[in-house]
């Protein structure tokens, strides 16, 4: 089932990269992996997939001893990071894509483990979604720079759900413009329902959870 899942998500990439004028291997496929066991981890990676996304500091936590012979994986942060759980975030994980603010960025950079970053932006209203405005990019990416230990690779977003990729479409615009704008080359963007949009508007990191995986499990 997961193999058959897979095929019909990269299918849907390649029709993508094709209409955007892309390559396939300009794009990494984040495997979202929260709330789903070790084990899915473990078949996902014997299908090849090798980069995986966790929402939750503490739900990893439990996961991760049961993964440390999959050499090769490489485990993304994309779920909000509070700063007391900086120094277990910068030892599980190789990349954060949540910064918010450069008390954050800081934290992680006492660590003392070298961590790839982005900045999580936020363009809408919603107070549920988490992120900088975009107003405080240049302060918060001279923060960053200032951070020995962390490099800053891109931008991030979360845009507010909607079934209608077109709708989510002009926050992907937005967060490409604001990458050119400060020379960032990575965009991480777009999910299973509008992962065809967030390519063609420049993603380079897409977070595929449901397509791959199906419905979360429930909470016994």
């Amino acid at each position: 089932m997961l193999a058959e899942r897979l095929a019909r998500v990269e299918e849907r990439m390649e029709g993508a990269v094709l209409r955007a004028g892309r390559k396939r291997e300009d794009i990494t496929l984040i495997a979202v992996t929260k709330k789903f066991p070790a084990s899915v981890i473990r078949d996902a990676y014997a299908l090849g997939l090798r980069v995986f996304g966790e929402n939750y500091v503490q739900e990893f936590e439990g996961k991760a001893p049961q993964l440390t012979d999959l050499e090769e994986a490489q485990f993304h942060l994309i779920g909000h990071l509070q700063s007391n759980k900086t120094k277990i975030a910068a030892e599980l994980f190789g990349a954060i894509e949540t910064i918010d603010s450069a008390k954050l960025a800081q934290r992680l950079n006492q660590s003392g483990k070298a961590l790839e970053v982005m900045i999580e932006v936020k363009l809408s209203h919603e107070e549920s979604k988490e992120g900088a405005p975009p107003e405080e990019l240049p302060a918060l990416i001279d923060a960053i720079h200032a951070c020995a230990n962390l490099k800053l690779t891109g931008l991030m977003t979360m845009p507010p759900w909607s079934d209608d990729p077109e709708q989510t479409r002009p926050y992907f615009k937005k967060l490409a413009a604001l990458a050119r704008e400060y020379s960032l080359d990575r965009l991480s963007m777009g999910m299973s329902h509008d992962l065809e949009a967030a390519i063609e508007e420049g993603a380079t990191h897409i977070r595929i959870g449901t397509a791959l995986f199906g419905a979360r499990p429930k909470p016994a």
